[in-house]
């Protein structure tokens, strides 16, 4: 049974983010602690009392496609209108439409929850409010007002429809074309893996579709955004007629079955209306904003999974009794949380995933603090922050829920191979992240070349000298911090040099650092996370210093601190070896060797 990690959230939230700095924002002038933890704790009971029940059922009965639309499994429908009904789906959007204007940081938390608790339900909502926020950024004020206000209340959901059978991720292969009609567009072509692109929890879907309008340019400067409704809204802003667009199948997929995954079709019959978003051939910049949105969102599901593999298998190792461990002192078997190496597999399970919560969450605030606080100064830093974290948020944190995920299944021994158990439905489950969205190497190209190699390095160098100061200025007796403390600052030294060879190669032969691209974006996540537990360590050794009565849960931050600096943290030597001399090694093989 999952259990939300609100506890933890909330140490992150208010021991190592600042996040009263998110009072001085206008836009959430009406936040507060208080505010956060009735958030937390009532998203915490939805993901565990409505959400949870459904996983494995749902899992089992998987979406399924008929002839007049996709059916969601059972329990599905009644869940979303609790959703709905909770107000979870405004939580995030501007006041303006009826949302809640909430911060990201604290929606990103809460996310977390759908994500641990139901990942095939989380999707939609998540699709959506990406959706909302690429029209309130780009819509005319007429789409805003007709699309958005359903949108946030949820009584619509929304898609992201890119990819196409011949294209992949190469987008500047779209072919889906856009023909003028009047003062719209008609739409014909295909799109392929579009999550929720058709189902029935809502009564109607706005697509988000890229095409190319007739004599467009090629490539990606040809590109076009359109909002395509299953149903095209009446006078009165209700459904109407259907649209020229239909789901032809859903995909069998390894995991997430109770998410539908959708080819869609656009424009059988006359074409399907669409309405173009802001100006023409500017659609991928527009997309990006969704995108941007959904690779934070993805990359929290790697570690909400994570967290749901790491409860089970710890629940798992206190139950299962199996074998004498051998540093034990009473006879006969115990529960194999005592064998020395289930307790290995646990706490990396662990301090990673409480290391990539730190990370997610605090990626999440730059963005807050980049988009709305009075300073401009600070907004520009923060924003360019947030930036540069996204792809390591995303790659670094489903690349390790993978892993963690794995270890779950370890833990149960052969147990956890049959489906029986549900150890193995995370691992099926997270294995699209890093996928979704871009792929692992897309997000290290990005960060490179995007994020490190256009501003040389800027943005790193800066979080790096933050990342120093803030370790520096740690001043504990206690052995766990120190040693966290001191592995967290190697770390970070280690990190600077390797950001030194990627700038090199940037600027000398850039395929030399595209090529060692996603070891130097491990290498990233992995230092930020061993500087995060660190600071943890550090405020949980001052509160039990202070007569805390938490002390469990504390002791628990000293332990995961000190773990992730002797047995995670040491990988980076390995990585940031890889991105000094491992270039070569790829870039001097002749394809056809491989």
């Amino acid at each position: 049974m999952y259990r939300a990690p609100v506890k933890d959230v909330r140490f992150v939230l208010r021991e190592l983010i600042d996040e009263s700095a998110l009072q001085a924002c206008s836009a959430f002038a009406d936040y507060s602690p208080d505010l956060a933890d009735a958030v937390l704790e009532e998203a915490g009971k939805f993901a565990e009392n409505v959400l949870d029940p459904l996983y494995k059922t749902a899992d089992r009965e998987g979406a399924k496609w008929t002839p007049d639309g996709v059916v969601t499994p059972a329990g599905f429908k009644a869940a979303y209108q609790q959703y709905v009904e909770g107000g979870w789906p405004s939580l995030r959007a501007t006041a303006h439409y009826g949302g809640q204007a909430a911060p990201v940081v604290l929606g990103t938390a809460v996310e977390e929850f759908w994500g641990g608790s139901n990942l095939g339900f989380k999707l939609c909502p998540m699709l959506t409010q990406g959706a909302i926020e690429a029209l309130e950024l780009k819509g005319s004020d007429a789409q805003k007002a007709l699309f958005l206000p359903k949108m946030v209340s949820g009584e619509w959901t929304g898609t992201m429809n890119l990819t196409e059978p011949q294209a992949g991720s190469d987008l500047a292969a779209v072919r889906t074309r856009a023909v003028p009609d009047g003062a719209n567009h008609r739409l014909f072509g295909q799109k392929i893996f579009i999550t929720y692109g058709e189902h029935d929890l809502a009564a109607n879907i706005v697509h988000m579709v890229l095409a190319r309008i007739d004599g467009a340019p090629p490539g990606v400067k040809g590109i076009s955004l359109f909002i395509v409704p299953k149903f095209i809204p009446d006078a009165n802003g209700e459904p109407g007629v259907r649209n020229d667009v239909q789901c032809l199948s859903i995909e069998h997929k390894l995991g997430i079955h109770a998410s539908p995954t959708c080819v869609m079709a656009f424009g059988q019959k006359d074409g399907a209306v669409g309405y173009l978003v802001g100006e023409p051939n500017r659609g991928l910049e527009y997309m990006f904003v969704m995108m941007n949105a959904a690779r934070l969102s993805v990359g929290l599901e790697g570690y909400a999974v994570a967290e749901r593999a790491f409860q089970q298998a710890a629940e798992w190792a206190r139950t299962r009794v199996q074998g004498k461990p051998p540093v034990a002192a009473a006879s006969g078997p115990l529960p194999i949380i005592h064998h020395p190496d289930v307790k290995r597999m646990l706490l990396t399970m662990k301090s990673q995933v409480e290391a990539m919560r730190a990370l997610g969450l605090y990626t999440a605030f730059q963005l807050d603090l980049g988009a709305a606080h009075p300073d401009a100064k600070v907004r520009a830093a923060a924003q360019a922050r947030g930036d540069l974290l996204i792809p390591i948020v995303k790659g670094w944190s489903t690349e390790t829920g993978i892993e963690v995920a794995s270890l779950g299944i370890q833990v149960h021994g052969g147990m956890g191979y049959v489906e029986e158990t549900g150890a193995a439905q995370p691992l099926r489950d997270v294995r699209i992240t890093t996928i979704y969205e871009g792929t692992t190497g897309i997000q290290s190209n990005d960060l490179v070349g995007r994020k490190v190699g256009r501003d040389r390095g800027a943005a790193l160098g800066a979080l790096l000298a933050d990342m120093e100061r803030e370790l520096g200025a740690i001043d504990s007796t206690e052995p766990a911090v120190k040693l966290a403390r001191a592995a967290a600052l190697e770390g970070a030294a280690t990190l600077r040099g390797a950001v030194g060879t990627i700038l090199d190669a940037m600027a000398n032969s850039p395929e030399r650092a595209y090529a060692v691209s996603v070891p130097f974006l491990k290498l990233c996540g992995l230092v930020m996370g061993g500087w995060l537990l660190a600071k943890s360590a550090d405020v949980a050794a001052r509160r039990l210093a202070a007569g805390d009565a938490d002390r469990e849960f504390l002791a628990g931050k000293l332990a995961s601190a000190r773990f992730y600096a002797e047995q995670v943290l040491p990988q980076s030597g390995g990585l940031a070896r890889i991105v000094g001399q491992g270039a070569a090694s790829v870039l001097e093989v002749d394809a056809a060797l491989i």
